[in-house]
């Protein structure tokens, strides 16, 4: 575990976010175990689903798979449990390491408890639940809008953001992922080699090979150009006082060049084109 977590705190954060939307939220350890919820019971549909193994088993793959989701959109998804509820995960990062998840769901959102128990029954057909303990729990649930769940979902991005700017969240700075990751934030600009970043560390290429597949999921050089586009996207929607060719420089890109044809590879379309089209969403 690379995060330590201010439990106290969150627990009275949790409870704030509760006491607005009325809405079970959870936060996770980057590993994916539950460190705190609020409030600890299961909505009762949920609860009738978890009483059985095959029930719990699959709730616990649904929750993995949405984290897994928002880690590759690096944003907060909203989604269909298996069980036809609405949820939401926002990966917690702190710098460019995941930290953990905060989570929120067991929504019921469909216009009628008619519409909903179909769906419910349908996505629930082959799990072995008692269906009048469950008809019942959906019978006292309280729809809730597609509206109101997208106001939940961007409430649930800014207590994330909250969460990390008030430290309830940090990393144990002694562990080599978290002085690697330190490592790579400071230098990416720079002109820097796989062997640069194992030397700094005192370790070797295989290891850091290792552990940087571990923590971002591919290579040096591939996070490093991931985050210096991350900083082209920052520049080019931000700065538009600087030209391509500094946004390229400040990029750590000393071939304009180069840059264009790395960021239109990535992200097809070019620096221009990408930034004009952000110029003009602000507009509209």
């Amino acid at each position: 575990m690379v995060s330590v977590f201010d439990l106290q705190k969150l627990r009275g954060l949790l409870q704030d976010f509760y006491a607005m939307s009325h809405i079970r939220i959870t936060v996770f350890d980057e590993n994916m175990h539950e460190l705190v919820s609020y409030p600890e019971a299961v909505a009762p549909y949920c609860a009738v689903i978890r009483e059985t193994e095959e029930g719990l088993s699959a709730c616990m793959h649904c929750d993995r798979e949405a984290c897994r989701k928002a880690v590759k959109l690096r944003r907060t998804y909203v989604y269909r449990c298996h069980a036809g509820l609405t949820e939401a995960v926002t990966p917690l990062y702190v710098g460019n390491l995941l930290a953990g998840y905060l989570l929120f769901g067991h929504v019921f959102s469909y216009p009628t408890q008619g519409e909903g128990y179909q769906a419910i029954i349908r996505c629930t057909r082959d799990l072995p639940i008692d269906r009048n303990q469950l008809a019942e729990a959906i019978r006292r649930a309280e729809p809730a809008s597609e509206a109101y769940v997208s106001s939940a979902a961007h409430i649930l991005h800014a207590v994330a953001s909250y969460l990390i700017l008030e430290r309830m969240a940090t990393l144990k700075e002694d562990l080599l992922s978290v002085q690697l990751d330190g490592y790579l934030t400071a230098h990416f600009t720079e002109k820097i080699n796989a062997a640069d970043v194992a030397d700094s560390l005192g370790i070797g290429k295989t290891q850091l090979y290792e552990l940087a597949d571990q923590l971002y999921g591919c290579g040096i050089a591939e996070h490093i150009r991931d985050l210096r586009m991350d900083l082209a996207r920052q520049l080019l929607a931000g700065r538009t006082e600087l030209s391509l060719a500094e946004i390229a420089s400040r990029c750590g890109y000393s071939d304009y060049n180069y840059f264009i044809t790395v960021f239109t590879r990535e992200m097809g379309i070019s620096p221009g084109a990408w930034r004009s089209a952000q110029k003009k969403g602000v507009d509209s």
